[in-house]
């Protein structure tokens, strides 16, 4: 029988706490996600998060650690060589993954690509480079509509981005386009994790707003998941924010699509107050990608004192056999040079009112221990290739 019968993964996306041992080959030095957001304000208010040890395990110079926690805390590695978005969460589910992601952030896209692109939709490609998708629509929205052009763009991210407008393109025109982007950039030298469709309304500059029509256009997992065993076991995999997009909907039962992290957070909670056997996996994308990638550090102190108060809501409503589990999938320190993620320790606290025992555990090599945790509880068996050893024994 379970130990747990419900189980809430919380991935605070990008919140890394510091660089690892290989963190230099990846161009970054000295890198420490939420150690330098506290050290760029005056105050920082996250109560609900101190409880449950994350001021013990990172220097934060306005909150003090926590004498006795709310349950266990550690450092977390990444094994695979990356620091996007899925490489991080697929480790979390057993997935090792050895070659990385290509990025475009640099120089765009090559020639051969954007040509081939031009020649399968009969659209001349603008933009081509690393953009915030408001800033590419205040360049070049009105030039798209006017002209039948089509914006592409990039981020640090390994994603191919593609702009339309509702009016004028239509939701069913945009998606083939990616459909044939997808297609494309499964050749290897072209492969990134997802392409995106973008669609916005408005017909001027100052009026563009993008809409919830938003389509990801994943790669599959390398191989089967911890969620893959879930499922097969007959039990729910939820999913919160861009989760399903993250694992192109293999693993996965329930789809949860989210307006904002705190929007995210919301869900959560009215999920927490249903019955429910299996997992609820949350990502909260808003600090990764409107604080981090945007270098600001007081916006993404704001959001994390905005998800805090979430926080300290969803902690009254577990149940005594709820397990709650709080981590990210890389780093983007926004006080950082460039744009990019930084190659950064995450960290995981654990914390059930079935828990008694409180403190700080060993520091892991990969974060599959959280997918092997989540297999133990229920008694179901790694996928093969899985990597990861469970930390449930060390739950007192």
């Amino acid at each position: 029988m379970a130990r747990f019968k419900r189980i809430f993964v919380i991935v605070i996306d990008s919140l890394g706490i510091g660089e690892m041992a290989d963190s230099a080959s990846f161009g970054d030095i000295g890198v420490n996600t939420l150690g330098h957001i506290s050290q760029s304000r005056d105050t920082f208010v996250i109560p609900n998060l101190a409880e449950l040890g994350m001021a013990d395990l990172v220097n934060l110079k306005q909150v003090a650690p926590c004498d006795r926690p709310k349950g266990y805390y550690l450092k977390l590695n990444e094994r695979s060589n990356g620091k996007d978005t899925m490489t991080g969460h697929w480790e979390m589910m057993g997935i090792y993954t050895q070659k990385p992601f290509k990025t475009f952030s640099e120089h765009g896209f090559p020639k051969e690509l954007i040509d081939e692109l031009e020649k399968r939709t009969g659209r001349k490609i603008i933009g081509n480079k690393s953009a915030s998708g408001t800033q590419i629509l205040d360049e070049l929205g009105e030039r798209e509509i006017n002209n039948g052009e089509l914006i592409v763009y990039t981020s640090a991210d390994s994603v191919l981005q593609i702009c339309g407008n509702e009016e004028t393109m239509g939701l069913d025109t945009l998606y083939h386009y990616c459909g044939i982007a997808r297609e494309l950039t499964m050749r290897e030298e072209w492969r990134v994790g997802r392409v995106i469709a973008r669609p916005y309304t408005g017909m001027k500059r100052g009026e563009f707003v993008r809409t919830s029509n938003r389509h990801d256009y994943a790669l599959s997992p390398t191989g089967k998941t911890v969620l893959d065993a879930l499922k097969e076991s007959g039990r729910d995999v939820i999913s919160v924010g861009k989760i399903s997009d993250i694992f192109n909907m293999q693993g996965i039962t329930e789809v949860n699509r989210s307006k904002s992290s705190v929007h995210g957070m919301e869900q959560t909670i009215a999920i927490a107050d249903r019955d429910f056997d299996g997992l609820c996996y949350v990502n909260l994308v808003d600090f990764d990608a409107l604080w981090g990638h945007r270098r600001n550090p007081q916006g993404y102190g704001d959001e994390l004192e905005r998800f805090d108060v979430k926080l300290g809501e969803l902690l009254c409503h577990l149940r005594k056999n709820d397990l709650l589990m709080i981590t990210a999938d890389h780093g983007n320190d926004p006080t950082y040079k460039g744009t990019d993620h930084t190659r950064e320790k995450v960290p995981l606290l654990v914390y059930s009112p079935l828990i008694s025992g409180y403190g700080q555990l060993d520091e892991q090599d990969t974060f599959g221990v959280i997918g092997a945790t989540i297999a133990d509880n229920y008694g179901i068996a790694m996928p093969e290739g899985a990597i990861g050893t469970s930390l449930m024994a060390k739950f007192q």
